[in-house]
């Protein structure tokens, strides 16, 4: 199944399916996420950076099409080849634990693993592995956001419950 629900004690139960989340703009490499160590504030400052030089840049030069070939090219490639990876707490938010859950368990075919809340919203999910989606024990590898599963990633999950 190439689908897993957010279930339990949320107010909207969530489908994902990690196959979409190629297009999605949050993504990005896999190695990324581990080497960014506690860089979540500055996310926020890089973008307003970028979107003040942007619109430093089209005062003073006026408005101008990107080269939108070159680019597409680029992404081609490395969507064909790329190992990607997604922060898993904008679904959890979007889900709304209700005030009573304290923990999220994530259910796979052989066990089921309980976070607390705080750790739950930290994981990252992999959906896609040098251009391949996860099939074999997918369809999302989970990793805990410090790297310390890095090698053996939650596999095959089915099912992520708040309770």
């Amino acid at each position: 199944m190439s689908i897993i629900q957010i279930t339990g004690k949320v107010k909207y139960p969530i489908t994902l399916d990690p196959g979409v989340w190629i297009f999605d703009d949050r993504k990005a490499d896999l190695e990324s996420f581990f080497h960014d160590s506690g860089t979540k504030a500055d996310e926020t400052e890089n973008y307003t950076k970028q979107i003040s030089a942007h619109w430093d840049r089209e005062i003073k030069e006026g408005n101008e099409a990107p080269s939108i070939q070159k680019k597409q090219s680029f992404k081609k490639q490395e969507l064909v080849s790329g190992t990607f990876g997604i922060r898993l707490s904008p679904f959890l938010q979007h889900a709304e634990a209700e005030q009573d859950a304290t923990s999220v368990h994530i259910l796979t075919d052989g066990e089921m693993i309980a976070l607390p809340l705080k750790k739950a919203h930290e994981l990252i999910a992999a959906f896609s592995k040098e251009g391949k989606p996860l099939k074999e024990d997918g369809p999302m590898h989970l990793y805990y956001g410090d790297g310390s599963n890095k090698d053996r990633p939650i596999t095959a999950v089915k099912e992520i419950m708040f309770l």
